[in-house]
């Protein structure tokens, strides 16, 4: 009985941000592994570790693509780590010697002078403030709107982008994972893009097209990852049953949920799903509005990161696809396509998650595509390929728009010559 009243309290100090300044969270001689995985039982060992996600960090799944995992590892549990990589034959290559100096190095990074800007990242006050000026100072092609409230009691602010009434509409949700930090970042220059570029091409999508685009979805979450834990990735609703706290946001939505092992029941895994679909108010309150609005967008965008990849439908298995399946790899092929073709020559591998990827039941792009009948849906997974993973530095914030922008063009120009929009 204590220890239920012990928790509750704990749950109520937290939500009156009593508790909102305990110390960070601090990596310290933490290390990712990038591991190569030959064989099911090496995966399956793997996939166990992962569910002490105080010890072993699952960064990115593994896929079959790569067939590789990132993982990572607590200095207490290095030894007995690595040991268990060698009595299982695992071979590993060290990608990050130390994830706080990752840390410490991007919280340095040089302020634009007093202006917000896109050579470090911010918080969620600091892009709310931002969007307020936005509104102000384009009133007329600009509107904010509220999908509702998350579990802590933020706004989810999202802003529509209009040049004109009736136009097709595309909707991009960001920073549903609350360490990726990159995402809101691209979403908020993409959304300066569209009001102030004279690129042609640019001002193309801008005119042509109504925009809704929520720059920072998991609000609580995202606000966690500043204030305490800079790798938090759920959601911060308590578990009656548990006390790790949050649900995977990204398999929540009653889209063939839970199938086929594309998430866990565990509440301390990284990818635990909730008990039920929506569980969460932030899953809710997105498929309500977006249900509100399905007549007004024809393309659904969800911004993630990392690894490089442009991933359509079906998440929940491998073995079938859409019908629609080849005008999608058509859309992915343009998108990565135009990417390649920078100077940078960064590489996105696109297909259906699961084929290319691995299964992940219950998403948000799944959930448009199966629910609402939307059939041009990708999730876009940013920078890099592991070097720095979620802890990208800065300084790489305008190269990963870049290439958003290029992929971006491309992608809609195919879409619309396809017939979708």
């Amino acid at each position: 009985m204590r220890s239920i009243w012990v928790f509750a309290t704990l749950v109520v100090l937290a939500n009156a941000g009593i508790l909102k300044d305990s110390p960070k969270v601090r990596y310290d001689n933490y290390s990712v592994y990038q591991l190569s995985i030959k064989n099911k039982v090496q995966l399956s060992l793997i996939n166990k570790l992962s569910e002490f996600s105080e010890k072993y960090n699952v960064w990115r799944e593994y896929d079959e693509h790569s067939k590789q995992v990132d993982i990572m590892v607590s200095p207490a549990d290095l030894k007995h780590f690595q040991l268990v990589l060698k009595l299982y034959g695992i071979s590993s290559q060290l990608s990050i010697a130390n994830v706080q100096k990752l840390i410490d190095d991007e919280q340095v990074s040089s302020r634009d002078s007093g202006t917000f800007g896109w050579k470090q990242y911010y918080e969620l006050a600091e892009i709310y403030e931002w969007l307020d000026n936005i509104f102000s100072t384009y009133p007329d092609v600009t509107e904010e709107f509220s999908i509702g409230k998350s579990y802590e009691g933020r706004d989810i602010r999202g802003i529509k982008i209009s040049h004109g009434s009736n136009k097709p509409g595309i909707f991009i949700e960001s920073n549903i994972h609350a360490r990726e930090w990159i995402t809101s970042a691209s979403a908020t220059w993409f959304i300066n893009e569209l009001l102030t570029s004279q690129k042609e091409e640019v001002r193309k999508l801008a005119d042509s097209y109504d925009w809704y685009i929520i720059p920072v979805f998991n609000v609580d979450g995202f606000e966690y990852s500043h204030r305490s834990n800079r790798l938090w990735r759920k959601t911060r609703q308590p578990h009656a049953t548990s006390t790790c706290i949050g649900v995977d946001g990204n398999r929540n939505f009653n889209s063939h949920f839970m199938e086929n092992n594309g998430a866990s029941s565990n509440p301390c895994s990284e990818t635990f799903a909730g008990e039920v679909p929506w569980s969460e108010p932030e899953t809710k309150a997105l498929s309500d509005y977006l249900t509100t609005i399905k007549d007004k967008f024809s393309v659904y965008l969800s911004f993630h990161s990392y690894g490089q990849w442009l991933l359509s439908p079906y998440g929940h298995t491998a073995d079938e696809f859409p019908e629609n399946y080849e005008d999608l790899l058509q859309i992915g092929d343009a998108f990565s396509s135009a990417i390649k073709n920078l100077a940078y020559s960064t590489d996105y591998v696109h297909g259906s998650t699961a084929s290319v990827l691995y299964v992940a039941s219950g998403s948000s792009v799944d959930w448009v595509f199966n629910e609402l009948d939307k059939k041009v849906g990708f999730t876009i997974e940013f920078r890099d390929k592991g070097k720095f993973g979620f802890v990208l530095p800065p300084a790489q914030i305008l190269a990963n728009c870049e290439e958003l922008m290029a992929g971006m063009v491309a992608l809609i120009e195919k879409t619309n010559n396809l017939g979708y929009i």
